[in-house]
């Protein structure tokens, strides 16, 4: 995704699997254009990198969070969709960073930033989340974060 945004990329993947006839690709990208353009409209101007990837990531993030609801409700077929919605719309996500590179992120903003016990997690977490947007998941840095500082 160098210097192609996330909207144009869209486009060329929504052509691409309406040539391979998948209808479900196709559907998980007809919605995740959709909200692209909902949010544009909310903001009454097209939408930058960052703000498509910001969109990008609560799609994800709304479909991590029904995937317990779903088990719960023992609805597999259901279940099976979100997953592969999920495994679609990841591959539009910027690659995400190892564990091992979380925490010497985390080190470092602890360190830059003076933290010393719980209460300080905030000053950490102002620091370190827009580095990390798009690439890790914000409840796990936090806990990692968290970790650290105990």
């Amino acid at each position: 995704m160098a210097n192609k945004s996330l909207s144009n990329m869209l486009v060329e993947e929504q052509k691409e699997a309406q040539r391979a006839k998948d209808k479900f690709r196709l559907s998980v990208i007809r919605m995740l254009r959709a909200e692209l353009q909902n949010s544009a409209i909310a903001k009454n101007a097209p939408l930058d990198a960052e703000e498509e990837l910001a969109v990008l990531t609560r799609e994800v993030k709304k479909r991590q969070e029904s995937i317990e609801d779903y088990r719960k409700a023992n609805r597999q077929e259901l279940l099976d969709d979100l997953e592969r919605e999920i495994e679609i719309l990841k591959k539009y996500l910027p690659e995400q960073l190892s564990e091992e590179e979380l925490e010497g992120m985390v080190r470092d903003a602890i360190a830059k930033t003076g933290a010393e016990s719980k209460r300080d997690i905030g000053k950490v977490m102002g620091m370190l989340m827009p580095q990390v947007k798009g690439k890790a998941d914000g409840n796990a840095v936090r806990r990692m974060v968290e970790e650290k500082l105990q």
